[in-house]
């Protein structure tokens, strides 16, 4: 089962249409259980991260994603769901996040148009299977005003530029998440679905 995760402000029908169109099934879902009995997991986003945050513990999901990422499994977070992987973020005052990488999530610098939203090339950094078969700097859908500062440099598989350069793709192991919102990315972002739960299907 993909599980995708309802935390109510989430962008689910662009996501699940997506998943629907390269002809999976995935069930949505706000059950904690669910989550630990997933063969992999999606976490998307939209809106604030402290009220995200917010959502993810008054349904009870914190420990079980905690736990699930923990364990290995195939988790893919979207916008919002790469930066509540970090420590904390500076949205709306300091906010703590899931923890699970360390690093926090920060505005974009001023003087640009800010959000940062439309099309944007992604500079891979490092060889990981949700790349297979997309070309380095392909262009995906951006819409963002804050990203994600990594302390750990290994993790940043994904670079893009916006007044400054910016981590856009987070991998480590079984765990990926995109700053962009593939399933607004035409080809290469289904693509990128796919590859991911091809990869979590073999893990599994």
């Amino acid at each position: 089962m993909i599980a995708v995760v309802d935390y109510g402000a989430g962008n689910l029908r662009s996501v699940t249409n997506a998943l629907a169109k390269l002809g999976y099934g995935m069930k949505i879902t706000s059950r904690p259980d669910d989550i630990l009995s997933a063969q992999a997991v999606i976490l998307p986003g939209v809106g604030a991260a402290g009220d995200t945050m917010k959502s993810l513990e008054e349904l009870g999901m914190v420990e079980p994603i905690r736990q699930f990422i923990a364990a290995g499994r195939p988790f893919l977070g979207i916008c919002i769901g790469l930066q509540m992987l970090f420590t904390g973020t500076e949205e709306g005052g300091w906010h703590d996040c899931l923890g699970v990488l360390p690093g926090r999530v920060r505005r974009l610098p001023g003087g640009l148009k800010i959000p940062h939203m439309g099309w944007n090339q992604v500079k891979q950094k490092t060889a990981h299977p949700v790349f297979d078969g997309i070309p380095d700097e392909a262009n995906f859908y951006f819409v963002h005003s804050y990203y994600a500062e990594p302390e750990d440099s290994s993790l940043v598989a994904g670079e893009t530029e916006y007044g400054i350069s910016f981590c856009s793709v987070v991998a480590r192991g079984s765990l990926v998440a995109t700053q962009f919102h593939p399933e607004k990315s035409g080809e290469y972002g289904l693509k990128m679905y796919d590859n991911f739960i091809r990869f979590a299907l073999r893990a599994g």
